[in-house]
C-alpha cells in the first residue's frame, strides 16, 4: 500500500536525518556548540534549541491541535541563557526526535488525507510531514556544515569523502569490480 509506503520512508528519511546530526555532533567539542561565525549567525546550540522547539510543538497532539502551540516562543528559541547547557540542548533535542519519531510511527495511512494546522494553516499530514521534513534537512545540513569547520582536519565524512567515490563504488559492487582509469571504456572480454 502506498500509503504506509509513504509513512515507512518518511520514518526512514527522519532517522537517516537525526543520525547525520548526531554523527556530525560527535565529531565536535561541547564549546563548539555554542559559537557563531558570524554576528548574525546561529550557533548549532541555537539550531538545535529552535529544532526540538519547533518538534515539540508540531508533533505534540499532532492531528488534535495546531501545531504552532501557544505557549511556544520561537523567538526565544534563538537566544541562549544560563540554563542552555550542552545537556540540555543535548536533552531537548533527543525528546524532540523521540517525539516526531513515535508520533509518525503512530500514524495509519488513512490518516495521511486528514487535516491537520499550522500557523491556522490547513495542510493533509502527508503535506505536514513533507513541511517538517524539509524543515528538519535544511536544518540538519546547517549543523553538519558548521560541525565540519569545527572539526577541521579531524573531520570523518558523513558520506562518501572527496575523491573517493571510485573505490566506495569498487567496494559495494564487491571484490569481483575492476576500477579503470577515467575515460577508459570496459573490458570486452567474455
Amino acid at each position: 500500500m502506498l500509503e504506509q509506503h509513504y509513512l515507512d520512508e518518511s520514518l526512514r528519511q527522519l532517522r537517516k536525518l537525526k543520525t547525520q546530526g548526531d554523527r556530525a555532533l560527535a565529531q565536535i567539542q561541547d564549546e563548539h556548540l555554542f559559537r557563531v561565525l558570524g554576528p548574525e549567525s546561529n550557533s548549532i546550540a541555537v539550531i538545535m534549541k529552535h529544532l526540538a522547539g519547533n518538534m515539540r510543538s508540531r508533533w505534540t497532539d499532532f492531528l488534535t491541535t495546531d501545531g504552532e502551540k501557544p505557549d511556544r516562543q520561537r523567538d526565544a528559541e534563538f537566544e541562549l541563557g544560563d540554563a542552555d547547557t550542552p545537556d540540555r540542548i543535548r536533552t531537548a533535542w533527543e525528546d524532540g526526535w523521540t517525539l516526531v519519531i513515535d508520533t509518525i510511527a503512530s500514524l495509519r495511512p488513512a490518516d495521511l488525507e486528514r487535516t491537520v494546522h499550522i500557523r491556522g494553516e490547513a495542510h493533509t499530514v502527508l503535506e505536514a510531514i513533507n513541511r517538517q521534513l524539509t524543515h528538519y534537512a535544511a536544518h540538519i545540513g546547517q549543523i553538519v556544515f558548521l560541525a565540519r569547520h569545527y572539526a577541521g582536519d579531524s573531520w570523518q565524512s558523513l558520506s562518501i569523502p572527496k575523491g573517493k567515490s571510485r573505490e566506495f563504488d569498487a567496494a559495494k559492487d564487491g571484490p569481483a569490480s575492476v576500477v579503470r582509469p577515467a575515460g577508459e571504456p570496459p573490458s570486452r572480454g567474455v
